[in-house]
């Protein structure tokens, strides 16, 4: 059965989200505003300057408290204080890299960061649906050139994907242990692949690596050219995680688990690949270099997600194919450059999207 937004749903109807200072917590906000939530975000300062977050200025229409979910006694009595309906859990340390440089915390926020919020959520008698987004990067990655389905075996390589891995294990374990009785909240993961579009301006991320050049008319260097990833437009997961959330909302037994959230296997391609349409759409000469070093850590050189499950439960499907998403996406970073307002512009593709 084909499932769907319910705007009626969204109406009143209380969330709280953790990471919304993030680039996809900035975009999943806007569309639950749009939707008529009231919407309590917890996160830490944003993470970037420029910050999609800051251009948005979503604390005018929403309750944004700044905090760290390694603090359990500041997350329960945020989430205790404004009682929410829903949980969308996105924060998280979320760069690869930055996990070899820094595993200790890492660990810290990915993993007893997930511990402390499902403790919060124990202890909060409204909270009826919980949602934990994790990574297309928590199974033991083993190359294959299929993509990996829900039961196969939750082994991240790097600290960043072993601490995602880590997060889905510790959320399972709280399922199982203490809310599977009858009222209790439901409980489900969300794997989604690498995502793209406007107002990522994160380090070490290809298409703000792309969006940094273009700006300097300099060349984008491409770490690893050849990796294949399922890379779709940040619209796509948002959507599946309001569709998750809404429906295990209304029918705990029937729809939470895990699933993936994933490209059409059409749009795994490689970074180079992606480069290239990235240079073709934006123009003005823009072309990449090579830079791969045999000294850079490990990162992964193919990746797919079946998203079989979430397409049988729900009706699911991508809706913007590669070549949708990327034109989105230099569609609103050409209009960040041209120092026009964005928030428009977003909220224009968070409707074409919704009404396909």
């Amino acid at each position: 059965m084909k499932k769907a937004i319910d705007r009626d749903f969204y109406k009143g109807k209380r969330f709280f989200v953790t990471g919304h200072t993030g680039f996809k917590g900035s975009w999943m906000c806007k569309a639950l505003q749009m939707l008529g939530a009231q919407v309590c975000g917890y996160a830490l300062e944003p993470p970037t300057e420029p910050s999609l977050f800051r251009m948005l200025e979503p604390g005018a229409n929403m309750e944004s408290i700044i905090g760290d979910i390694r603090d359990s006694t500041s997350l329960k009595q945020a989430m205790l204080r404004f009682s929410p309906d829903l949980v969308i859990h996105m924060a998280a340390q979320p760069i690869v890299r930055e996990g070899y440089r820094n595993p200790a915390y890492t660990y810290e926020t990915n993993v007893m960061g997930t511990v402390h919020l499902l403790e919060a959520v124990r202890e909060c008698p409204s909270v009826r649906s919980f949602l934990n987004v994790t990574t297309d990067k928590v199974y033991l990655n083993r190359e294959w050139e299929w993509g990996y389905r829900e039961e196969d075996t939750l082994d991240g390589y790097d600290p960043y994907s072993n601490s995602k891995s880590c997060s889905e294990l510790v959320t399972a374990a709280y399922r199982r242990s203490f809310f599977s009785g009858e009222g209790c909240p439901a409980i489900s993961t969300a794997r989604a692949g690498n995502v793209i579009g406007g107002g990522d301006f994160t380090t070490d991320r290809i298409l703000p690596d792309c969006f940094r050049a273009a700006s300097q008319k300099s060349p984008v260097s491409v770490r690893n050219p050849h990796s294949c990833r399922p890379y779709q437009h940040v619209l796509e997961p948002v959507f599946a995680y309001l569709l998750i959330a809404q429906e295990q909302y209304r029918d705990k037994k029937r729809f939470e688990g895990c699933y993936n959230v994933g490209p059409n296997l059409k749009d795994c391609m490689e970074t180079g690949d992606l480069v290239d349409l990235f240079c073709a759409l934006w123009g003005d000469g823009l072309h990449w270099k090579s830079q791969q070093d045999s000294n850079e850590p490990h990162e992964a050189n193919f990746l797919q997600l079946d998203h079989s499950r979430i397409s049988s439960v729900f009706g699911w499907q991508p809706r913007w194919d590669i070549s949708q998403a990327m034109r989105k996406t230099v569609e609103w970073y050409r209009v960040y450059l041209n120092g026009d307002p964005v928030e428009p512009l977003m909220k224009q593709q968070i409707r074409e999207y919704m009404e396909i």
